[in-house]
């Protein structure tokens, strides 16, 4: 690359970063259960890249949560399974919670009425009940913008998402219903940075790789 490409990149990045300011996003938003945790547009991680992760649980034993916007091939009709009477199940679309624990089935909902579940943030439910989930599937009357299946989680150690936080991995945002129902997968990232304000929304046009642009 001309040296003077990867000077204007090397000053582009650090304007970016500067003007971004991490640290005063997250005074205002430590992360906690029921925010969303935004990747950093130059985050190089690839299982996390422009990745939206909801927290459902933050506290003295670690954090738990699930990536937004990583949409599976798989669907719920895949998996099969023993032990429900639906058969076959249904194809609902499935999301890539995270690497931990992949073989295990969560669910993020908001229709506590009929699943239950624990209200992380307004109108945001974490889990409840599968036998009600089944019977709802079986009927053939759902809304898959209602729930979100997703299969695996994204777990941090005591204190391990707090030294990424000091790294600059992640701004933090509000949990918001239709962000996390209603938007998909492709404009999420974009949706939630947007969210963080106007002085972030520039944002949300930046490149993956700005040496590229």
């Amino acid at each position: 690359m001309p040296l003077h490409l990867v000077y204007i990149v090397e000053v582009s990045t650090f304007i970016v970063m500067n003007f971004l300011n991490p640290d005063i996003n997250n005074e205002k938003n430590p992360p906690g259960k029921g925010t969303l945790l935004l990747a950093e547009p130059f985050l190089n991680d690839p299982g996390f890249l422009r990745a939206v992760v909801l927290l459902c649980e933050h506290n003295i034993d670690g954090t738990v949560g699930f990536i937004l916007n990583q949409p599976m091939e798989l669907t719920l009709s895949d998996l099969g399974s023993e032990e429900t009477s639906v058969s076959p199940l249904p194809p609902v679309p499935l999301y890539y919670g995270g690497p931990v624990e992949p073989d295990t089935l969560h669910i993020v909902h908001r229709i506590p009425d009929l699943l239950g579940g624990v209200e992380i943030a307004p109108g945001i439910y974490w889990g409840g009940s599968y036998a009600m989930l089944k019977q709802l599937l079986a009927t053939d009357e759902y809304d898959t913008s209602a729930f979100r299946l997703f299969l695996g989680y994204s777990g941090w150690s005591v204190g391990q998402l707090e030294r990424e936080m000091q790294e600059e991995s992640w701004l933090v945002g509000k949990a918001i219903e239709k962000i996390v129902f209603d938007t998909g997968a492709l404009e999420t990232w974009k949706k939630a940075i947007c969210s963080l304000g106007p002085e972030f929304s520039f944002l949300a046009s930046m490149p993956i790789n700005p040496q590229l642009n």
